[in-house]
């Protein structure tokens, strides 16, 4: 079908261009909200009708004659429909939706994915202090990082996936005084303890294996404790290896992968900070002010200017950030996107104001951000505030062996990232319907099962479906579910643009309901061979559609439950 949409496209362009030249352009199709509307939609002669001079309704009849003298509307669609002021809907003949199975069967996984752009992006997103286990908003960054990445990719682009260790400044100071406490024999409440120290046990786990001397192995470096309690860098070093290790085993539960880790204090130790600050001096774009530097971020539509270098020749947060995403320019990343926390909005006017004034190029609204706000977690009808490891929060371990990777990716990826979300760790874990997970899994679990079942009885193979004759695909639940099929592309391409995979998830529990719609309203392994192969081939490309779509969310397909 979708050859068939496109082969309908292009004829409403050349139609179109005859009718008010440069027109052609505006061609476009939806699909309407009601299925009784028919299968396409288009609102081109309400868009044309004013420069034509002309009602859109005599408008809408000339398109409407014009496109019914065309091929391709001869061959694929039974009526074209006028509606309302101007709007025209289009009905297609069973044989352009039944071209959908064909097109899913053949392209396999790679059904929905665009060719190669030849295009390179970033996504940087998880980026956690190596201070601490990481939790679940951590979690929820996590899942719509790594589907937004696969998103980009089905589009064609070449995904790069960073996660930047803030491993400078005060929280990592802050980390080495926890450990030194638990070192010396303190713990959380005793006379003493630091007031801003982390409190979780993690930070004795840390301590007693310093204590001990032992070697720690992160991702990209070792070190050894020297067992020294006044040996306070290195107990830094030691724990930030400890907990980048620590981190390392919660992103491999969640079954993620990161292409780079970029260090921050390797913008430092490089220069690029240095170098950003006189970037922006030499173009003008500073003052001193109050034994300050400031940035003229004014000048770039933030609401004040900003302190680059306080008074004590430290740099603010967001300097290393413009340093930052100018190496991601000059590394070759056209397209950027962040994926952080709704407490990172205040920097993003100040980063992109910083990388305009710098003038190495880089274009306006560079980078993306995607903002997400944090999870509360339910479990026993009760909100879950601490874990006792991390001490004042819930881990993302903890909700990974509570539930499962697959229950956690699509439960934080169905809801759109700005809006709160409440993880019912009950629900999570029942076999219903209620639970979307299971719902969506059980649909491509059930498909499964006939096509093993029709094996072995028949000795089938579904390879061979490719070639089945789909004229018994002429039912309301296989158009329905037909129809569905060819959505997933635009609908990926929608999800991509906008940031959005939650509409994945949507998408995919709507795909289950028709097939458990279609599952319930026809039998497919009948006795007529003709009716079977064609409806065996339906349920089998949806089984691959349901596929490609959980794996864009990062989601398991079994093949049984």
């Amino acid at each position: 079908m979708l050859s068939v949409k496109n082969e309908l496209l292009q004829t409403l362009s050349i139609v179109l261009e005859q009718l008010l030249p440069g027109a052609g352009a505006r061609a476009a199709f939806e699909s309407p909200k009601l299925a009784e509307h028919g299968d396409l939609a288009t609102t081109a002669a309400m868009q044309i009708a004013k420069p034509l001079k002309q009602p859109p309704r005599q408008v809408a009849e000339d398109l409407r004659r014009a496109l019914l003298a065309m091929p391709a509307f001869s061959i694929w669609v039974d009526a074209v429909e006028i509606a309302g002021p101007g709007f025209i809907n289009i009905r297609l003949k069973p044989a352009a939706k039944q071209e959908i199975v064909r097109e899913v069967l053949g392209a396999g996984e790679r059904y929905g994915r665009q060719t190669p752009k030849g295009q390179r992006m970033m996504v940087e997103f998880v980026s956690a202090n190596p201070t601490g286990p990481l939790h679940v908003g951590h979690g929820r960054q996590a899942a719509l990082g790594d589907a937004i990445s696969n998103l980009y990719a089905t589009q064609g682009w070449e995904v790069y996936r960073e996660f930047y260790y803030n491993d400078a400044g005060v929280q990592i100071q802050t980390l080495a005084v926890s450990v030194q406490a638990r070192a010396r024999g303190l713990k959380p409440g005793d006379a003493g303890w630091p007031e801003s120290a982390y409190n979780g046990d993690y930070i004795a786990d840390i301590a007693a294996d310093f204590m001990a001397g032992k070697t720690v192995q992160a991702d990209d470096r070792s070190y050894t404790a020297s067992g020294k309690v006044d040996d306070l860098d290195g107990m830094r070093l030691f724990a930030v290896a400890y907990l980048r290790h620590e981190q390392d085993l919660d992103l491999q539960a969640f079954n993620l992968r990161f292409d780079n880790y970029y260090l921050e204090s390797s913008l430092y130790t490089s220069g690029r900070v240095d170098a950003a600050v006189e970037k922006l001096r030499a173009a003008g774009k500073t003052y001193e002010q109050d034994g300050a530097l400031w940035l003229r971020s004014t000048d770039y539509g933030d609401d004040k200017d900003r302190v680059m270098r306080k008074g004590d020749g430290t740099y603010t947060y967001f300097v290393p950030d413009v340093a930052y995403h100018i190496s991601k320019w000059e590394r070759g990343f056209q397209k950027v996107v962040n994926i952080q926390g709704t407490d990172h909005h205040g920097t993003i006017a100040r980063v992109r104001a910083g990388l305009q004034a710098a003038g190495v190029g880089i274009p306006q609204g560079y980078p993306d951000y995607v903002l997400h706000t944090m999870v509360r977690v339910v479990r026993g009808g009760e909100e879950v505030k601490i874990s006792k490891r991390a001490g004042s929060y819930v881990t993302l371990r903890d909700l990974i062996e509570w539930t499962s990777k697959d229950a956690v990716r699509f439960f934080l990826l169905s809801r759109k990232p700005d809006t709160e979300y409440t993880f019912d760790v009950d629900l999570a874990v029942q076999k219903n319907n209620d639970n979307p997970v299971y719902y969506v899994q059980y649909a491509h679990a059930r498909i499964c099962s006939v096509l093993a079942a029709w094996r072995e009885k028949d000795g089938g193979d579904p390879v061979t479906l490719r070639d089945a004759d789909l004229t018994a695909l002429d039912t309301s639940a296989a158009h329905t579910l037909m129809l569905k099929l060819a959505q997933y592309p635009d609908m990926l391409t929608g999800a991509a643009r906008d940031f959005a995979p939650h509409d994945v998830a949507f998408y995919l529990r709507d795909l289950a309901s028709s097939y458990h719609s279609y599952y319930d309203a026809e039998r497919i392994l009948v006795d007529d061979e003709a009716v079977k192969r064609a409806r065996l081939a339906l349920v089998a490309a949806t089984a691959q559609v349901l596929r490609n779509g959980l794996a864009v969310l990062g989601v398991s397909a079994p093949e049984k439950m």
